[in-house]
C-alpha cells in the first residue's frame, strides 16, 4: 500500500475501534446497571441492549445511498453526530426510557456503508482487500476489547461514565476523518456498485444469500440474549460488576484458539456442516446455563463455547456474502446482510426482554436453543464458497445510448473463460464483472472493448 491507502486504512480502522467501542461496552453491564433506574424492567434492559440495532438495520442502506449524493464524509460526519447527541442522552439519562432513547440514537449514525465505501474510493484494487481486512480486523478487537473495559470502567464510573467515554471518543473521530483520509482522485473502479434499491427485491429472495441473512440475524439475536443473561449470573455467583472481566477475559482468549482449530477442521468440511458444528456449540452453551446447579466454570466453559461459535460464523459469513452476489451487486447484498445483522441485535434485545419478563430465566434460554434449531435446518441448505473477484470496466463515452452495442460487448465478453457473470449498468457506463480468481484474463476483456470501441 501507498501512504495515502496506509493512512487511510489507519484512520478508517481507528475510527471503527472508538465508535464501535462505544456501541459495544455498554453490553455487557447494563443488565446489572439498569436496576438503579426507577422505571427497570427486564424489556427495558433488553431494548437497551439491542436497541441500536434497530436504527442501525432501518437506516444503513439510506445512509449509503445518501452518501452517493452527498459524498463519504459529510455522511460520516452526519452519523457520527447522531452518535455523539445518543451517547450524552444516555449519559445524562435518569430513567430507562431515556436510556433506551440514547441508544436508538446512537443505532441512528449508521454509517458502516459509508465508511467501507470511503475505503474503497481511496484505495486501488489491487490493495482493497488489504485495507477492508484492517478494518475487518479492527471491528472484532473493539468487540473484545469493549467487553474488557465495559465492565471495569462501569464498576468505577458507572454505565454514565460509559457513555460520556463514548460521546469523547466519537467527537475525536471527526478530525481523524478529516484529517486522516485524503479526498480520492482518480482511482480504479470498486468492482461493484453501491447499495441501491431497485436490487433489493431480487437479493432478498436469492436462495443463498436469504440463508446468510437470517443466519447473522439469529448469530446476533443470541449474543444480544447472551448479555441479557450472564451478567446476572455472573452476580449470584459473586462476582461484582467490575469484576466480571476476570472472566471474559479466559473466555475471549481460549475460545480463540478453538476458532483457529474450527477454522482447520471447516476447510475440509462442506460449508452448511462447519455452520451446523458452529451452530451446536451455541446451543450447547445455552444448555449449560439449564444446569440445576450452577458455578463461575461451568458459566466460562460456556462462554467459551458459545464465542468459539460466534466467531466462526461472524468471521465466514460476511466472505460468503462476498462471494454469493451477483456481479455488481455485492455493495447492495451487503447493506442487506448489515441490516439484518443489526436487526437480530434489536430482536434479541426485545425478545429476551419479553420472555424474562413475562416467563423468567429458564423459558429464556429454552427459547434461544429452539432458535438454534431452526437456523440449523436453514443452514442446511447453503452451498460451498466459490473464490472469485469483481472488476469493473469503464467504457468509452461512445458506447452511452449504443444498447445493442453494449449487448454485442457482452455477448463476446461472456464467451471469455473465467468469466462467470456480468451486468452492465447504463447509469455508470461500466460493465460489472464476476470472474473465476485464477482464470480470468483482465487483459483480453479491455482488447474486446477496444476492438469494439473502433468500430463506433
Amino acid at each position: 500500500m501507498n501512504s495515502n491507502e496506509t493512512r487511510a486504512a489507519i484512520t478508517l480502522a481507528l475510527v471503527y475501534v472508538l465508535r464501535m467501542l462505544g456501541l459495544f461496552m455498554v453490553i455487557p453491564v447494563l443488565a446489572i446497571a439498569a436496576v438503579e433506574y426507577p422505571d427497570y424492567s427486564p424489556l427495558l434492559v433488553g431494548l437497551a441492549i439491542g436497541g441500536y440495532g434497530l436504527t442501525q438495520a432501518i437506516l444503513q442502506i439510506p445512509m449509503g445511498v445518501l452518501s452517493d449524493k452527498w459524498g463519504r464524509k459529510p455522511v460520516i460526519y452526519l452519523g457520527l453526530s447522531f452518535f455523539i447527541i445518543g451517547s450524552v442522552v444516555a449519559a445524562t439519562a435518569d430513567s430507562m426510557l431515556m436510556l433506551t432513547l440514547g441508544r436508538v440514537l446512537q443505532g441512528a449514525g449508521a454509517i458502516a456503508g459509508a465508511v467501507m465505501a470511503l475505503a474503497s474510493d481511496v484505495t486501488r484494487e489491487s490493495q482493497r482487500a488489504k485495507v477492508m481486512a484492517i478494518i475487518g480486523v479492527s471491528i472484532g478487537f473493539s468487540f473484545y476489547l469493549a467487553l474488557l473495559l465495559g465492565p471495569a470502567i462501569a464498576g468505577s464510573y458507572g454505565v454514565q461514565g460509559i457513555f460520556w467515554i463514548t460521546a469523547i471518543l466519537t467527537l475525536c473521530c471527526l478530525p481523524l476523518i478529516h484529517f486522516g483520509v485524503k479526498a480520492p482522485g482518480r482511482l480504479e473502479p470498486a468492482g461493484d456498485t453501491l447499495p441501491q434499491l431497485s436490487q433489493l427485491k431480487s437479493l432478498f429472495s436469492h436462495s443463498s444469500l436469504w440463508r446468510l441473512n437470517i443466519s447473522v440475524l439469529v448469530v446476533h439475536l443470541l449474543i444480544t440474549c447472551f448479555f441479557v443473561q450472564v451478567p446476572g449470573l455472573l452476580i449470584a455467583q459473586e462476582f461484582q460488576l467490575g469484576e466480571h472481566w476476570k472472566i471474559y477475559t479466559p473466555i475471549l482468549i481460549i475460545s480463540v484458539f478453538i476458532l483457529v482449530l474450527l477454522m482447520r477442521v471447516g476447510k475440509h468440511l462442506p460449508t452448511s456442516v462447519s455452520f451446523l458444528l458452529s451452530l451446536g456449540l451455541m446451543a450447547l452453551a445455552f444448555a449449560l446455563f439449564l444446569l440445576p446447579t450452577l458455578n463461575w466454570q461451568i458459566i466460562c466453559v460456556a462462554g467459551i463455547l458459545f464465542f468459539a461459535g460466534f466467531n466462526y460464523m461472524e468471521a465466514h459469513m460476511p466472505a460468503m456474502v462476498s462471494s454469493i452476489a451477483p456481479a455488481g451487486r455485492k455493495g447492495s447484498a451487503m447493506g442487506i446482510y448489515a441490516s439484518h445483522q443489526f436487526f437480530g441485535a434489536f430482536a434479541g434485545g426485545l425478545l429476551s426482554g419479553l420472555l424474562l419478563q413475562q416467563f423468567g430465566q429458564q423459558q429464556s434460554l429454552i427459547a434461544c436453543i429452539a432458535i438454534v434449531a431452526v437456523c440449523m435446518l436453514i443452514v442446511l441448505g447453503l452451498s460451498d464458497q466459490q473464490k472469485v473477484k469483481r472488476l469493473s470496466l469503464k467504457l468509452p463515452s461512445s458506447f452511452i445510448g449504443s444498447t445493442l452495442m453494449t449487448k454485442q460487448v457482452s455477448k463476446r465478453l461472456l464467451e471469455l473463460n473465467g468469466l462467470l457473470e456480468l451486468v452492465y449498468e447504463a447509469k455508470d457506463n461500466a460493465f460489472y464483472l464476476k470472474v473465476d480468481s485464477k482464470g480470468f484474463e483482465l487483459h483480453l476483456a479491455k482488447q474486446v472493448i477496444a476492438d469494439y470501441a473502433k468500430k463506433m
